[in-house]
């Protein structure tokens, strides 16, 4: 049995266009038979973001896919690094069997960091050393080695690490980099252990020099992080060394766009049409090895239909022939997924979330709207009845990390920017080691807000001043839900309104700001469940500076 579309096809390897009808058997392209034309939509490979973590979606692989098709997404290239450091192995299987129950082409790599900072810094839930990666790497559903972000360890010959990689070139599979600010003889050295992209660049021409000593660049605009308008020239300069990528895309920005957002904007900007969608696609299929079609015959027919080449509105996306989003209505099926999870921790009290001590000068970690980084700030606190209050007034707040994978006390240390007029929030999003992170006026507050997050196993809380609380659990894995997609996006973006307008946060993304406060290998100063951590020493420091 054999479909076909109709419309103008846009050959990128070709460069050219041509009315043509598009014949589909078993799954893939068996004719472009030329038709008369021309005809008012566009037929083009479909999209591919060359770097994501699902997990940050808030979703499943399944209902991720739900969501992405109808940007014209079909395939990503997926570090399951998230869900590796909560459950290991068994996280990385559970992402490639909810990914396959979707029909979505969702290419996994084996996480190169698990846990990300090393032993004896923070609590993780799992490790992968050399031989767990090397056994993940001969599964074929495993396409690449995920970001070396161990940056260090790849200069001083750190032995498991350079294990890692070696397993990676004994079975010819390309390995990603995360190198911020590397450059000159280090960033050689780093490429030449056989790391071949990088997505940390931190301008234009940190990422041209590492064009030139071979590397490719992905150019991230997610949630977190963007580089887009930095670097967007390399589109036009080096069309076939740059692909594009999200990194981390939550649920309610992914309702309103992916890997399509990125082509409009470049398009927008005067890149060439086939430049453009070589990095949005192609790159990513030569690179990686990946079995998604290029709209030749032959290939595996995965393609979308769009309204013209300026908007590129998505009108159709078909994957392996099979229309999957179409009229405005995704047609991925809802996958019924299990709720592996690791949750340990027991509710808290008030009291263990006090700073112990006298008045004096403390560190407090500055946020910065936008911005992963943290800056040390000293300031003079007042104590009373033994115990160091925050300053609400001066928007010092509460911050406590809460290990969820056993019963301990919480770390808490002093945190400013948030703003919250009331109120607190908490969530089990905390990169990497996802254990709970929290942020609070007091004591009384950020102990609610923390025991709704362990009474769901996993979540994302807004409390006010009243004890009124906004949720959305996460029960797979602590960092997921099951639930619908697009009920999820629309949700997430509530309770951000929520803890802006009710709680009163000065950030325009409190939870992402809340979520990278326990990432200890992005400076200044940092907060784990064992205590306050200098990213520029790479060690901990006591929360009391004088």
């Amino acid at each position: 049995m054999s479909i076909c579309f109709e419309g103008n096809v846009v050959d990128v390897a070709g460069r050219r266009i041509f009315p043509a009808r598009v014949r589909v058997e078993a799954e893939r392209i068996a004719a472009l038979e030329p038709a008369p034309g021309p005809y008012d939509t566009y037929l083009l490979p479909g999209f591919i973001d060359a770097h994501v973590h699902i997990e940050s979606s808030l979703l499943v692989p399944s209902e991720f896919a739900r969501v992405a098709v109808t940007h014209g997404t079909v395939a990503t290239v997926s570090d399951p690094h998230e869900i590796a450091n909560v459950l290991g192995a068994e996280g990385i299987r559970f992402m490639i069997d909810n990914a396959r129950a979707a029909g979505f082409k969702c290419y996994f790599g084996a996480p190169s960091c698990v846990p990300a900072t090393g032993a004896g810094f923070e609590t993780a839930g799992a490790r992968l050393d050399a031989e767990d990666v090397a056994r993940l790497l001969e599964r074929p559903e495993i396409r690449y080695l995920s970001e070396m972000m161990n940056f260090p360890g790849v200069l001083d010959h750190d032995e498991e690490v350079w294990d890692k990689l070696a397993a990676a070139r004994r079975l010819g599979k390309p390995v990603d980099g995360h190198a911020p600010g590397l450059t000159g003889e280090a960033l050689q050295r780093y490429i030449d252990a056989g790391i071949t992209t990088d997505h940390e660049a931190v301008s234009y021409a940190e990422a041209r020099e590492k064009i030139e000593r071979g590397m490719k660049i992905l150019l991230r605009e997610g949630s977190a992080a963007r580089n887009f308008e930095d670097l967007h020239p390399l589109i036009s300069e080096y069309p076939d060394r740059v692909m594009l990528c999200s990194d981390d895309r939550h649920p309610d920005d992914l309702l309103e766009g992916h890997v399509d957002d990125l082509v409009r904007r470049a398009l927008a900007k005067g890149h060439d049409l086939f430049d453009v969608l070589r990095a949005a696609g192609l790159n990513a299929v030569e690179h990686y090895g990946l079995d998604v079609g290029r709209l030749r015959v032959g290939d595996p027919a995965d393609f979308i239909e769009v309204t013209d080449l300026e908007r590129c509105e998505v009108l159709r996306t078909v994957i392996a022939g099979r229309e999957v989003f179409a009229a405005g209505q995704s047609r991925i099926p809802r996958v019924r997924a299990g709720r592996p999870n690791r949750f340990e921790a027991r509710p808290k009290r008030e009291e263990d979330f006090f700073v112990r001590g006298a008045a004096g000068t403390y560190r407090v970690v500055r946020v910065f709207d936008h911005r992963l980084y943290t800056a040390e700030e000293r300031v003079a606190l007042q104590a009373r009845d033994g115990w160091v209050r925050p300053d609400p007034d001066r928007d010092i707040l509460l911050l406590a990390v809460v290990n969820r994978y056993a019963d301990t006390p919480p770390a808490v240390a002093f945190v400013r920017g948030f703003g919250l007029r009331r109120g607190a929030l908490a969530s089990s999003i905390a990169h990497d080691s996802h254990n709970i992170v929290a942020v609070g006026r007091d004591a009384a507050a950020l102990c609610r807000a923390v025991n709704r997050v362990i009474a769901h196993r996993g979540g994302i809380v807004a409390v006010d001043d009243t004890g009124e609380a906004r949720e959305l659990p996460l029960p797979v894995a602590g960092l997921m839900t099951d639930a619908d997609g697009f009920e999820t996006g629309r949700a997430y973006r509530a309770l951000d309104r929520y803890a802006r307008e009710r709680l009163g946060s000065a950030l325009s993304a409190p939870f992402m700001t809340l979520s990278f406060l326990a990432l200890l290998v992005i400076p200044e100063l940092k907060l784990s469940d064992k205590g306050l951590f200098d990213g520029r020493r790479f060690a901990f420091v006591p929360v009391r500076a004088a």
